[in-house]
């Protein structure tokens, strides 16, 4: 059975009444995929906004796996330290990565947030030296509209993350960009300039189950009139 793991921040773990795009890679991955899979990670949870806390299970479905190692205000930062022992404790195979904004906008530069991309590699390989990663680049939200220097540094890292991606692949342990997704509006595509509506959730989705297809063959792309 191959297992995906979701890791990302809150346009990952989302929020009450929502679907999520790991629902609609999930849902995608059941008509696409002719082989066992699963989704696994030690969260299940969507971020409660009133309660400030990561508590809720009110998805718009729950009737799918919703383990994911996601989190609101979170970050490679906060992932690097981490993915070792989620991958090693949930036997991940593939995981399914987006990451990036809130370092930028609050943590860490673009050249330090690429540093923490690599120990997030490598401690992901630390722990299966077989795991496969898919990365997403860092969509520009409302902010770098009307911030300049945060634009760049979005454009900064995206650059510094196709360069980790291309020196750190490796055929034992494939590490795959993830191309933005295709026609993604921050005015259409989320509810506020940075977290994504239901039409941003199956944009999202669509990018990494076109990019499993395309280089692994998991699966297929994403079935033409889903968006």
């Amino acid at each position: 059975m191959l297992r995906f793991m979701p890791v990302g921040d809150s346009m990952t773990i989302g929020s009450p009444g929502q679907h999520t795009w790991r629902y609609r890679l999930w849902r995608h991955l059941c008509t696409s995929y002719d082989a066992p899979f699963t989704f696994v990670g030690p969260r299940e949870t969507l971020y409660d906004k009133e309660a400030g806390a990561p508590t809720s299970l009110a998805y718009a479905d729950p009737a799918f796996p919703r383990a994911h190692l996601a989190g609101w205000g979170e970050g490679w930062q906060h992932m690097a330290p981490l993915i070792g022992g989620a991958v090693r404790d949930y036997r991940a195979d593939v995981l399914l990565v987006s990451l990036g904004l809130i370092d930028l906008g609050f943590y860490t530069n673009a050249e330090q947030t690429a540093g923490n991309v690599r120990a997030f590699v490598a401690g992901a390989r630390e722990a299966n030296p077989r795991v496969r990663m898919a990365l997403l680049p860092v969509i520009p939200n409302i902010r770098a509209e009307a911030d300049e220097p945060f634009a760049a540094q979005v454009d900064l890292f995206n650059d510094l993350l196709a360069k980790a991606v291309a020196d750190l692949d490796e055929s034992r342990s494939p590490v795959l960009l993830v191309p933005p997704p295709e026609g993604y509006d921050i005015h259409t595509d989320t509810y506020d300039g940075t977290h994504p509506n239901e039409s941003g959730e199956h944009r999202i989705a669509e990018a990494f189950a076109g990019a499993m297809a395309e280089a692994w063959g998991v699966g297929q792309a994403y079935a033409a009139g889903t968006l």
